[in-house]
């Protein structure tokens, strides 16, 4: 049961008056808050491209000069600004069984100047093409889902270039990362900000090596993506099973699969056929002495209904954990790539016009901070209201 207007319009409301008091601090200068506060109204607004110059007609300024300052000439944190929003996400989103999503997403650029732009790979483009890439997590539970890190990738025609690197006003201390390294560091800073989560799902560029060993002994689940020559391997007592993903699934037999959904999406239930190979149990002590109990490494597999696409997954997990709750773990992944078309379509998060490196994680964690309130507005707006107190027949003396 939805709010009525008047309600939603109060958490709107107070909801920007509460989250524009929390980045207050981050600024030296009122004016500039001010201009922060702007920015957040602009990305909210009804323009379609949400560039300087309408965020400041927005605004009511005579030009983008200030819109430009405050993500160039203004002196302030992103990183700070980052680790506010994702403190004011948790305090509606947290839930214990809560999944960590990691993903990128491209921005597609022309020239040479903007920092970390260069020839590569995007899949929102599905080609090579000139753009920046971003890597992301987003928090995914029970009561919605917001971003709550990000990284630019540098690659190495960037970080090979001292030269460049300064144009671009990157830290002298930046260094090249693969986008699984800038993912295992949000792992940690989420970690070490003790944020409630059960388990990390990701496609797979990410399912590699030290992710699943950081998560092993940060006693996290986890459903990566793996390609279908990755190599997995049982032991102990179950039946043995050893080769690539894909020549496993070749050999399992028909009533070995199940058709389960991985969650509602835009067009209704997200049906797939699903199996699990449970590949070998190991005490959680074994990665951590602090840690105790019995944990599973398996592999899931996904075939498409339609024409029979398969996808693999490795697993970390409790032991007696069921396909069902591994299914619904990788589906969470829907929610990262929902966010990504509505920040892009909605909330203006690819039409950043700096060209340098705090410019880009400005411009993004205000973008992720409005994406947040959204998100907090609509869990609060949907909220089941209190139950009705029964009325009971009042007795006259």
């Amino acid at each position: 049961m939805g709010a009525s207007i008047e309600t939603t319009l109060e958490l709107w409301a107070s909801s920007l008056r509460d989250v524009k008091a929390r980045i207050r601090p981050l600024f030296t200068q009122a004016r500039v808050a001010t201009s922060a506060g702007l920015f957040l109204d602009g990305l909210l607004g009804d323009e379609r491209r949400k560039t300087g110059w309408m965020r400041a007609e927005a605004a009511g300024d005579p030009g983008p000069w200030r819109q430009q300052a405050l993500l160039g000439r203004g002196r302030w944190d992103a990183d700070t600004l980052r680790d506010v929003v994702r403190a004011y996400g948790m305090e509606t989103l947290a839930d214990p069984d809560g999944v960590l999503v990691l993903d990128e997403t491209g921005f597609l650029k022309q020239g040479k100047a903007s920092c970390g732009v260069a020839r590569q790979y995007t899949g929102s483009a599905g080609k090579v093409t000139n753009c920046q890439i971003g890597v992301f997590a987003a928090y995914v539970s029970r009561h919605g889902h917001a971003f709550i890190d990000r990284a630019l990738y540098l690659p190495k025609s960037w970080t090979d270039d001292p030269t460049r690197l300064a144009a671009a006003h990157v830290p002298p201390d930046a260094a090249f990362a693969t986008k699984p390294r800038l993912a295992l560091a949000m792992i940690e800073r989420a970690i070490a900000a003790n944020v409630p989560f059960a388990w990390v799902a990701a496609d797979s560029v990410y399912g590699v090596g030290d992710i699943e060993m950081a998560l092993r002994r940060a006693g996290k689940g986890y459903v990566l993506g793996v390609n279908a020559n990755h190599h997995f391997g049982s032991w102990g007592s179950g039946p043995p099973i050893s080769g690539t993903a894909e020549a496993i699934a070749k050999e399992l037999a028909p009533s070995e699969w199940k058709r389960l959904s991985a969650g509602d999406g835009t067009k209704g239930e997200r049906l797939h056929d699903w199996t699990y190979c449970e590949l070998a149990d190991l005490e959680a002590a074994e990665y951590d002495d602090a840690r105790i109990g019995l944990w599973t490494r398996g592999l899931l597999i996904r075939r498409n209904i339609a024409d029979g696409d398969l996808a693999f997954f490795t697993t970390w997990c409790p032991a007696g954990t069921s396909v069902e709750v591994l299914v619904r773990v990788e589906g969470h992944r829907w929610a990262i790539e929902d966010s990504f078309e509505t920040a892009k379509n909605e909330l203006g998060l690819a039409h950043n016009e700096t060209r340098s490196w705090h410019g880009w994680h400005r411009h993004v964690s205000l973008v992720m901070l409005t994406f947040a309130v959204m998100a907090t507005i609509r869990h609060r707006a949907n909220a089941a209201p209190p139950p009705k107190r029964s009325r009971r027949a009042r007795r006259f003396p």
